[in-house]
């Protein structure tokens, strides 16, 4: 079975923050099977600037990195590469919404019939559900475009039921499968109880405006001097110098580190009391899960797939514009961290394990793979 992946952006361009790894993680489980020969297309951009171009990383599997010329993922290279690509593929598989890659793998797919599956990676969502989501009448426009292009046999994978709702009505019809992602439960040292005198906060992901950093930065400036807060992540340089001129006057209780790889996660949840991600918009949220993984509790809101936090006793889910924020960050406070980190920990080794996720989608690829042939020679 022949699979083709097609995404602006993949491994090592971390930049671009979780989907990069949740792809990833999928072709590296799907690889290993002795039935699948796997190709990935990509670009080759780093980040945002054209001068960041991505470093190959040894992978087991080829990946094709096109020159990205401008953009986020403009690549003449990649479109002019697509046909050959797609014809060799059995399924492929689109990552990605508003991008180069999106409109001609769908006119592709829809020309050759070829089953497409298309992870949109909560693109539609945020559009759907943050209300200051930028380009919002041009993005409706290009689902315009996607919808005419739409190929017969088409599957939308989301990563949780809130995805698929804020997403699918815009797409009538379309066929869609949860699958969630994956995080690896690490060995982690005994945590020791918080004594509640220092508590020092964590926040990992992309510095951008829907990831609610800046009112986090607000809840920062009212609690108490005790409280500390380690942002971990990178994003566009006009906002990252906002938040660092925001953080500028509070005593270095608040310490931008930048992007953090794979590598040093372990040390910097093991510093953490309490993981805050207060975001407007998520399809999954990946960086909950790594921090549950390293035992550490979640505060994050009611705009992500996590509402379960109360109810598991790892966290709390609240709802941005309804509940406060320095409340909500001050009552978890005083709880038993340690205990509820160790809940979380337990959840996700349960939920979440990296093997359900691969046979997810092997499952789904056989399935597409299986029903086409079938046409093929009836």
């Amino acid at each position: 079975m022949n699979i083709l992946h097609v995404t602006p952006t993949f491994y090592p361009a971390t930049y671009w923050g979780g989907p990069i790894w949740s792809t990833k993680a999928i072709c590296d489980g799907i690889n290993v099977t002795s039935d699948v020969d796997l190709r990935v297309l990509t670009t080759d951009a780093a980040g945002p600037d054209r001068s960041q171009q991505i470093t190959p990383a040894p992978l087991p599997y080829p990946v094709h990195y096109a020159r990205r010329v401008a953009g986020h993922s403009i690549s003449p290279a990649l479109v002019r590469q697509l046909p050959t690509a797609m014809r060799w593929a059995d399924v492929v598989h689109l990552t990605g919404v508003y991008n180069t890659p999106t409109l001609p793998v769908f006119a592709l797919a829809k020309a050759m019939d070829k089953p497409l599956v298309w992870s949109p990676r909560g693109a539609l969502q945020a559009t759907e559900d943050w209300e200051d989501a930028p380009r919002r009448m041009a993005k409706k426009s290009f689902e315009v475009g996607l919808n005419i292009l739409r190929p017969r046999r088409v599957v939308m994978h989301a990563t949780a039921q809130a995805e698929v709702t804020a997403s699918v009505h815009r797409f009538a019809g379309m066929t869609t499968k949860i699958i969630p992602n994956t995080v690896d439960i690490p060995d982690i040292p005994t945590r020791k109880k918080t004594d509640h005198q220092d508590i020092r906060l964590i926040f990992l992901g992309r510095l951008h405006p829907k990831k609610g950093l800046a009112e986090l930065l607000a809840a920062m400036r009212q609690l108490p001097a005790h409280f500390s807060l380690d942002v971990y992540g990178s994003g566009d340089a006009d906002y990252s110098n906002a938040l660092h001129s925001i953080a500028a006057d509070m005593d270095g209780r608040v310490c931008f580190h930048g992007h953090l790889p794979d590598a040093g996660k372990a040390s910097a949840f093991a510093k953490a009391d309490l993981f805050v991600l207060p975001s407007y918009a998520e399809n999954f949220g990946i960086a909950v899960a790594e921090a549950m993984a390293h035992g550490v509790p979640v505060l994050t809101t009611t705009a992500t797939p996590w509402h379960a936090l109360d109810a598991r006793g790892c966290g709390r889910c609240m709802a941005m514009g309804t509940d406060d924020l320095t409340t909500e960050i001050a009552v978890l406070a005083i709880q038993d961290l340690v205990a509820m980190g160790a809940r979380g920990r337990a959840w996700v080794a349960q939920d979440f394990a990296t093997q359900s996720m691969i046979d997810a989608f092997l499952a789904l690829y056989q399935d597409l793979a299986t029903v086409r042939k079938a046409q093929v020679f009836a």
